[in-house]
């Protein structure tokens, strides 16, 4: 048993007889991630008043299970075979896929409110279903 828990990235393949490729894709789409443009304004406004250093905001996902997801983005100058890109003016958003499979299909929007300005993430599951709630425990009402 070699390489147990190693993950490596698919070597590219061949397009699939559909035209497209199986194989993984770093490129990321509006289509798998909208950004407003409010969205992006505010972004735009906040990293360039970071360090030098800094050149992209990482989108997030932790938590799940009963309290399901949580949301969220930080500011990161790495960038990892694992991660899909969507390139703006002057900044880029970065994906995991495992956070892709997540988000894919949501928007995220800049709202501003009296007394309260927020990163709000819309569409969350679209495109893969669910709530992010189990349901298991009776506290969604299913159990």
């Amino acid at each position: 048993m070699e390489n147990v828990g190693i993950y490596t990235p698919p070597k590219p393949a061949k397009p699939s007889a559909s035209g497209g490729s199986d194989v993984f894709q770093p490129g990321l789409t509006v289509n798998d991630l909208e950004v407003t443009q409010s969205a992006q304004d505010k972004l735009h406004e906040i990293i360039t008043q970071t360090d030098e250093e800094v050149s992209a905001i990482r989108i997030y996902i932790s938590g799940g299970g009963c309290g399901g997801m949580s949301y969220g983005m930080t500011f990161t100058d790495e960038h990892s075979d694992f991660d899909t890109t969507l390139q703006f003016d002057g900044f880029k958003v970065l994906v995991d896929v495992v956070a892709l499979n997540y988000l894919k299909g949501a928007q995220i929007d800049y709202v501003q409110e009296v007394g309260r300005e927020r990163f709000v993430f819309n569409n969350v599951f679209a495109e893969t279903g669910g709530s992010g709630v189990c349901g298991g425990c009776g506290a969604a009402g299913g159990g």
